[in-house]
């Protein structure tokens, strides 16, 4: 799986411009399932985002994960994750999960940041959504499990 991370003071995702889901202060996460994904990935990139430490602590320096600081987490559904840029002008998304595949494990994903003690919003798998956010830093991680 593919995750672009951003630590926010806040954000905010919409459909049809009706608020869904909000998130902060904490993460904003646009994730993708790829092929050969499966729920054991999922599960430790879940694992990895709730203790990663990026973070400020008292002193300033990134110390504590979303879980230290009590923050939620905004999930989003971000099949172009998978862009394949290597040829032409047009991205090529055949390495992205198929639909059902992508909307199982990214649900999964979900669920398991709650299970790690993190308040979680998501978007709307498939739908055409207006995403905000204040990107806290800036600070954009990007992982793959």
């Amino acid at each position: 799986m593919r995750a672009v991370l951003q630590r926010v003071s806040h954000a905010k995702v919409s459909v049809d411009g009706r608020v869904i889901g909000q998130s902060g202060p904490g993460l904003m996460i646009l994730v993708c399932a790829m092929l050969g994904d499966d729920e054991q990935k999922a599960e430790q990139l879940a694992a990895k985002v709730s203790k990663l430490r990026i973070f400020k602590d008292d002193a300033g320096k990134m110390n504590r994960s979303v879980v230290d600081i009590g923050g939620s987490a905004l999930v989003i559904s971000q099949f172009t994750l998978a862009a394949d840029t290597s040829r032409g002008n047009r991205p090529g998304f055949s390495q992205a999960a198929a639909p059902d595949v992508g909307k199982h494990l990214y649900e999964f994903f979900a669920s398991r940041l709650q299970e790690q003690g993190i308040s979680v919003e998501t978007g709307e798998f498939g739908a055409d959504m207006a995403v905000e956010l204040v990107n806290d830093g800036p600070v954009t991680i990007w992982m793959e499990s």
